[in-house]
C-alpha cells in the first residue's frame, strides 16, 4: 500500500511544483491533508501562491473541481444550492451548488459573511447537504481547499471556531526564496495557463490510497501520545481553548498519510511531531493575557511538542 501511495504522492508533488516553485514540503503536506479526506485551510498575505496551489492541486485530480470567490455579498444558497421552480411541471428542483464535485476551492473564506461561511460546516463534516429537509450526499472523495488572508485585512471575518476545527490542516506558505522567485520571473510568461496542468491519478484512485490509509496500523504508543499533546493543549495557561477530539483524529488520519507517502506502513512519533503545528495549531485560541504578552501560537506548539514526553518505540 505504502509504496503506490508514494508513488502517486511523487507524482501529484511533481506536478504541483511546476506551478508551485520551491515548496515541495508544503506540497507535501498538503496533499498528505487531501489523502485523508480532510479540508485544507491555505492562510497568508496575499500573492504567495495560495489560490494557485488550489488549482493546481485540483487540476492534477481527474474529477470535478469548482471554484468558490466568498465576498460579503455572497448568500449560503449561492455554496449548497437551492430550490428552484419550474413552470412547466409545476414543481420545485434542486440546483446543486459548487459543493457538488470533488474539489471545491473557496477563495478568500474570510470574505463571505459569517453566515455564509456556515453554509460549510455541515458539508465538511458529514460530506452532505441538507435543503428543504432533504439530505443529498456530494461526489466522494470530497475535499475543500480553502485560502484566506490574515484576519487584520480590510474587509475579513474572522472564521469561527467550530468552523477552523472542521479543517484538518492550515498551512502558510510564505514568500518564496530569491533563487526561486528568479526563477519564478525568468519563466514567466502571460500566456501561461495553469489550469493546462494534467491530472496524474483520478477520484477512483484517490478513494483506493484513502481507504487503505485508514486501515493503516497504529501503535498504542502513539495513540496515547497523540492523546498526552491534545491534553497538554488543554490545561496550558496561555491557551483559552484547546484541541478537541476531532482534532486528535485530524492528527491521527494526517501522520497515517504522512508514513505512507513516505514509503512506511508504521507511524512514528517524529511524524506525530511534524504535524502538530499544522493540524492543532488553528484549533487553539490564545488567551488575552497571552496576546498581550506577544505570545504565538507557533510558539506554543513548538513548546507543546517539546514537553510531551516520546514514546521509545513505535512497534503495535
Amino acid at each position: 500500500m505504502a509504496g503506490n501511495t508514494s508513488v502517486v504522492v511523487n507524482a501529484l508533488i511533481d506536478n504541483v511544483d511546476q506551478v508551485i516553485r520551491g515548496k515541495r514540503p508544503e506540497i507535501r503536506l498538503a496533499l498528505c491533508c487531501l489523502l485523508t479526506e480532510g479540508h485544507l485551510l491555505l492562510d497568508d498575505v496575499p500573492g504567495t501562491g495560495k489560490t494557485s496551489l488550489a488549482k493546481a492541486i485540483a487540476n492534477s485530480i481527474a474529477g470535478g473541481w469548482k471554484r468558490v470567490q466568498f465576498t460579503p455579498d455572497l448568500l449560503p444558497t449561492d455554496i449548497t444550492g437551492v430550490m428552484v421552480y419550474d413552470q412547466r411541471s409545476g414543481q420545485f428542483n434542486f440546483r446543486e451548488g459548487p459543493v457538488f464535485t470533488n474539489v471545491m476551492i473557496g477563495d478568500e473564506i474570510n470574505r463571505g459573511s459569517p453566515k455564509t461561511q456556515s453554509a460549510l460546516l455541515e458539508v465538511m463534516e458529514e460530506s452532505n447537504v441538507t435543503s428543504d429537509g432533504t439530505s443529498r450526499a456530494v461526489p466522494r472523495p470530497f475535499f475543500v481547499i480553502a485560502t484566506q488572508n490574515p484576519r487584520d485585512f480590510q474587509g475579513t471575518f474572522p472564521l469561527p471556531d467550530v468552523q477552523l476545527d472542521r479543517f484538518s490542516m492550515r498551512l502558510t506558505l510564505g514568500y518564496a526564496d530569491a533563487d526561486t522567485e528568479v526563477s519564478i520571473l525568468e519563466n514567466y510568461t502571460r500566456t501561461r495557463n495553469d489550469d493546462e496542468l494534467e491530472p496524474v491519478t483520478d477520484t477512483a484512485e484517490l478513494d483506493v490510497i484513502i481507504s487503505e490509509i485508514d486501515q493503516l496500523t497504529v501503535a498504542h504508543s502513539i495513540h496515547d501520545y497523540i492523546v498526552q499533546l491534545a491534553a497538554a493543549t488543554r490545561r496550558h495557561p496561555d491557551l483559552r481553548l484547546g484541541v478537541s477530539t476531532r482534532g486528535t483524529l485530524s492528527l491521527l488520519r494526517v501522520a497515517r498519510a504522512f508514513a505512507a507517502t513516505d514509503d512506511r506502513d508504521f507511524v512514528t512519533p517524529d511524524d506525530v511531531k511534524a504535524l502538530i503545528a499544522p493540524v492543532f495549531g488553528h484549533r487553539v485560541a490564545l488567551s488575552p493575557e497571552a496576546e498581550l504578552r506577544g505570545v504565538t501560537v507557533e510558539t506554543l506548539m513548538a513548546e507543546i511538542g517539546d514537553s510531551v514526553p516520546v514514546p521509545r518505540t513505535s512497534g503495535a
